[in-house]
């Protein structure tokens, strides 16, 4: 069976550092801690689960602390979590099974789900995957000082294994910007990855007017991911859309259908300009798009679940109801159910068509 370290960073991470560890003892084995300067009981926390508790100086690099905490690693494949990330009983099951399977697959990287927003029921609504087991090697190198990633190399495998990033601590909402206009400051060229994340800071900070002139930047380097490409495009529609221009929100979203097939997400963006203007036939052509697209788990991309399913179907219940078309609109709530059973707004959309159907009954013995 391979063996796997779980390499962290972490900086007062008291709240939710032993749920982590405590379910990380199940399938790593070795835990290696690279604290960056807490000041809480988090050190203390770690060494109930490992000897292998490092200071490192912290200095503005995600990237350069990981790669420390990998360097530390003494096992078959390294691991990454963050302290507040939830790895539920079933995920970790399958992920002893995994390792069982490890070195028959020969991988060298394993990607993951990382879900990372759910609504009020704990329902997943935003997931993406992230090379999340690499094998120990020179070529596990981290890069980038914010949204550190490690390019996948060699023979890469896809498992359903989901990691949970339940926050719960708040973080320093201006950390990330500020490190990017540091780099430029010092000269630094940001390359096309940095590129992308420093327009969705700037957009994050309602920046919009910068946030667009950043993202059309990223848009114009070649080397930019198209996942990138395609989210940029969605995140500049919304930066219009923020500062009032519709006509501009809505050509952005269809310069991504340049860059590949149309994803739900756009689709149902689209839809939803529509929808606000009341122009429910052309907000459920698009919804009705949303509904027949497959969704691409292996893509790397931004996968906001709802659009898959349970959204369109919703928005598609009020435009058909607009239009009069009452069975069709019936029948879209109910697919909907398919998606979220516990939906409150399933739960009301079903007793308003109940109420609807009985006044209709009680209106046609009126008149005859």
């Amino acid at each position: 069976m391979a063996t796997i370290s779980l390499c962290m960073i972490v900086k007062n991470e008291e709240p939710t550092l032993d749920r982590c560890l405590e379910q990380a003892k199940e399938f790593a084995d070795e835990i290696i801690i690279v604290d960056t300067g807490s000041t809480d009981r988090s050190k203390e926390i770690a060494l109930q689960y490992t000897k292998e508790v490092y200071d490192y100086v912290w200095h503005d690099d995600f990237a350069a602390a990981r790669n420390f905490s990998f360097s530390k690693a003494k096992m078959d494949y390294c691991m990454w979590l963050d302290a507040d990330d939830v790895i539920l009983v079933k995920e970790r099951q399958k992920l002893m099974e995994m390792k069982r399977t490890l070195d028959f697959l020969q991988a060298d990287v394993v990607m993951l789900p990382y879900d990372v927003a759910f609504d009020a029921t704990g329902q997943v609504q935003t997931t993406y995957m992230r090379e999340r087991i690499i094998k120990n090697t020179e070529q596990a190198i981290w890069i980038g000082r914010v949204h550190e990633v490690i390019t996948p190399f060699g023979n890469i495998i896809y498992e359903d294994i989901h990691i949970r990033h339940e926050k719960v601590k708040p973080y320093d909402t201006d950390r990330n910007l500020r490190i990017y206009e540091t780099m430029q400051e010092e000269g630094h060229i940001l390359e096309p990855r940095e590129q992308f994340y420093y327009a969705r800071e700037l957009y994050y900070h309602a920046q919009y007017e910068k946030a667009i002139e950043a993202f059309q930047k990223f848009l114009s380097m070649k080397e930019g991911w198209i996942e990138n490409k395609i989210e940029a495009c969605r995140q500049i529609a919304e930066c219009f859309g923020k500062i009032g221009n519709q006509e501009k929100q809505l050509q952005s979203l269809f310069q991504s259908f340049a860059l590949d097939l149309p994803r739900a997400e756009t689709c149902c963006a689209i839809g939803q300009i529509y929808f606000a203007q009341a122009n429910w036939k052309a907000a459920a052509f698009w919804y009705e798009i949303a509904l027949r697209v497959d969704k691409n788990t292996q893509s790397g991309g931004f996968v906001q679940e709802s659009c898959y399913g349970y959204l369109p179907c919703m928005q598609l219940c009020v435009c058909y109801d607009k239009m009069g078309e009452y069975e069709k609109a019936e029948s879209y709530n109910e697919m909907g159910a398919v998606f979220q059973p516990k939906s409150e707004a399933v739960r009301y959309n079903r007793n308003y068509f109940l109420q609807r159907r009985a006044k209709q009954k009680i209106f046609a013995e009126e008149k005859y």
